[in-house]
């Protein structure tokens, strides 16, 4: 008796854990900021959001792989919540700066916005492929972004910017700014945004001297430093900015 007892509460199991895999939908990835952890929230249980949710988008300039400067998008969403901070990571090498900058984001659009924030849900959609360099350098674009979802207000989409957000709400710089401003030229941009100091570069250009001594030749490559105004050299204006603030004045419509 107690054989089949077992036999029949083992059926049940197996039973329950197929009809519960058959019925399991799509799964949706989020990391949630406030806890560190990755949170998988399956479609019944996804963040639910109010219909006066505010979105806010920006376009952020990168580098990738090869040093070939790239463009790519983020949304904000803020809507009245707990507090939350979910970053939605799907086809994105989600790098630990990247998530540092967001915490840093959100602190100054804080102090910057008077809202208290506990009050508030964030979510980050960030698209980009997977070949993106990770780096601080979106912090800047990240903290304007979330501070026009908050007040819902649009961004300027011609307007496009690199630099480090830091908690002061000051503008750190960045590497590879000619790289940056080309790729913000080419999708359109009219404004480009850079740290104080950064609107004119030195690049090194790599050249081959060759010296010739007794009867052997001997070469090696040379480091050529170039100065080069930005803003000349690419062809689109360049402004500048010390603060957020001033950043803002570009930015928000």
């Amino acid at each position: 008796m107690k054989k089949f007892y077992f036999l029949f509460i083992l059926l049940g199991i197996l039973v329950g854990y197929f009809i519960g895999v058959s019925l399991t939908p799509r799964t949706v990835i989020y990391k949630n900021l406030s806890t560190s952890p990755i949170i998988k929230y399956l479609p019944c249980e996804e963040p639910i959001i109010p219909e006066n949710v505010s979105l806010a988008s920006i376009k952020i300039p990168a580098v990738d792989q090869e040093g070939n400067g790239v463009v790519t998008s983020l949304e904000v969403q803020a809507f009245p919540g707990t507090g939350k901070t979910l970053v939605n990571i799907d086809r994105l090498l989600f790098w630990t700066d990247t998530q540092n900058s967001i915490r840093i984001a959100k602190m100054v659009a804080e102090n910057v916005t008077g809202l208290n924030l506990s009050k508030y849900d964030l979510v980050y959609t960030i698209h980009a492929n997977a070949t993106v360099i990770e780096g601080p350098s979106a912090g800047a674009a990240l903290t304007i972004a979330t501070i026009a979802a908050l007040e819902n207000k649009k961004i300027n989409s011609s307007v496009i910017m690199t630099g480090i957000i830091n908690h002061d709400g000051t503008i750190g710089p960045v590497g590879n700014v000619l790289q940056k401003a080309n790729a913000s030229r080419d999708v359109g941009a009219k404004l480009f945004l850079v740290p104080l100091g950064q609107s004119k570069e030195v690049e090194y250009e790599s050249k081959k001297y060759c010296q010739k001594i007794g009867s052997f030749q001997i070469c090696h490559t040379e480091m050529i430093p170039k100065k080069v105004d930005i803003e000349k050299e690419v062809g689109i204006k360049v402004k500048e900015v010390e603060n957020i603030q001033e950043a803002l004045s570009y930015f928000l419509i």
